[in-house]
């Protein structure tokens, strides 16, 4: 099926990216770091961890990491000899890691003291969770370092933040709203970055954060090393990682022919929309289905989601922007430690979950966008272990499943054995096959792209939620 050598699948040069998209304007700095040689030594994958000084192969035994996953094997050499990287790879491929590793080793090998507000590695992460989790993942992994990084995002009081970075870190991971906002409150400047890390890009850019990174992009130093990773690259991805790496970038693609992970087991449920509650009921008797997310796409909805599965004595919580950051965080620990069986969540809250464990997915409502569905069950089937998918299909979401499968480029299988099948949603055309017009949806309305960045709720108070 492919052409090219095995190691060509995943790491090409970024002019194969130019080839396909119109030229635009490159960004100004340097390719790699003054200290890095650029000079990619050759390392089996198995041996890649190997590369790594003694405290963080520690660190990774600690996590159980024995074999890198191919977006470490690929992108950790290049990361460590100062090449700047444009990365595609799905969700729950150990991207993090691959990342983060190679810029612990980098900081830990060249030390400097501390300087006031000026930290020298910025990640920025759209989410609250995400930005968490990488936080959490960088004191992981720099556990036997003395590396300092702080996590900044909005939705609390700002003041720990800003004490720490009164303090000085070496590594800061923010989201665009609070690192703007503490700019603009010379709290925080970014003179000093040396490396600069996109992550989720794709996921940014459907939150309507396309001014806010270019706002940041501005304030960094010409000289730097940017990494830009994001689960898919359209072409406006593209010119953002454009304007963003150099020209001599590596490109790092992981299976871009196969968009969902081949563990999970996929399967769609024609139902009416009366009768989606009844048949969540019913699929969460299955002792079997231990830990499950549950997406929707309003804020309403979970509520009321959760509200129902409560009635029916099955622990549950929401997840969403309208939630405080405690309530966020309480919901999301109590998943993780199994004493909330059922986490449903909206889109905004997809990429900041990472949860070990998570036996099903759970699409309540079909995503309006089909790269949404790769990035939703992506959720479960990680490290190596299988999962289950499940997509509730209502007549108006027939078209979006179509969308899906298209991207997919395969039928999801279908369930017919429940008693709530629906051939009406199943054989949906036309007008019957999509959501009505936004007047005549009440308060039902879907959440779609013309919200992004505008009017009231999240998308229009973006540096009060995040």
């Amino acid at each position: 099926m492919h052409n090219k050598p095995f190691y060509a699948r995943f790491v090409t040069p970024a002019r194969h990216v130019e080839e396909k998209h119109p030229p635009v304007q490159q960004a100004p700095h340097k390719p790699q770091s003054p200290h890095h040689d650029g000079q990619v030594k050759s390392i089996p994958s198995e041996s890649v961890f190997k590369a790594l000084i003694p405290q963080l192969q520690r660190a990774v035994a600690d996590e159980g990491y024995q074999i890198p996953t191919p977006i470490q094997a690929q992108t950790i050499p290049h990361v460590l000899a100062g090449r700047d990287i444009l990365g595609c790879a799905q969700t729950g491929t150990g991207k993090t890691a691959a990342f983060a590793l190679p810029i612990l080793q980098y900081l830990s090998r060249n030390r400097r003291p501390l300087v006031r507000k000026v930290p020298r590695t910025l990640i920025l992460a759209p989410t609250r969770e995400l930005a968490a989790q990488i936080g959490q993942s960088i004191a992981a992994y720099g556990r036997h370092l003395q590396v300092r990084h702080a996590v900044i995002f909005g939705g609390v009081g700002q003041y720990p933040q800003v004490k720490a970075l009164q303090d000085g870190v070496d590594i800061l991971v923010a989201t665009p709203g609070r690192l703007l906002d503490l700019m603009n409150q010379r709290h925080v400047a970014l003179s000093g970055i040396e490396v600069f890390v996109l992550d989720e890009a794709d996921r940014m850019l459907d939150m309507g954060f396309i001014h806010d990174i270019r706002k940041v992009i501005a304030c960094l130093p010409a000289k730097r090393q940017s990494l830009f990773f994001s689960a898919t690259l359209t072409p406006v991805a593209v010119e953002l990682a454009r304007t963003m790496v150099h020209s001599n970038a590596v490109h790092v693609t992981i299976t871009p022919d196969q968009p969902t992970v081949e563990k999970i087991n996929q399967k769609v449920m024609f139902v009416e929309k009366s009768n989606r509650d009844a048949l969540l009921v019913k699929i969460l008797h299955d002792p079997k289905i231990d830990k499950v997310l549950v997406f929707v796409r309003m804020r309403h909805l979970a509520n009321r989601v959760v509200g129902n599965l409560r009635d029916q004595h099955i622990s549950a919580a929401a997840i969403h922007a309208d939630k405080s950051q405690t309530e966020r965080t309480r919901a999301l620990d109590g998943f993780k430690t199994g004493k909330i069986r059922i986490l449903v969540a909206t889109d905004i809250a997809a990429r900041g979950i990472d949860v070990d464990r998570i036996t099903h997915v759970v699409n309540y409502s079909m995503p309006n966008e089909a790269e949404t569905y790769i990035h939703r069950i992506g959720r479960t089937a990680r490290a190596g272990a299988e999962g289950d998918a499940i997509s509730f299909c209502c007549p108006e979401d027939r078209d979006f499943l179509r969308d899906i499968e298209r991207l997919i480029r395969r039928q999801i299988p279908v369930d017919v054995n429940h008693p709530y099948h629906s051939e009406a949603a199943r054989n949906a055309t036309g007008a019957a096959a999509r959501p009505p017009p936004r007047g005549q949806q009440g308060h039902g309305h879907r959440q779609g792209r013309s919200q992004k960045g505008h009017g009231g709720g999240f998308y229009g108070h973006r540096s009060h939620r995040r």
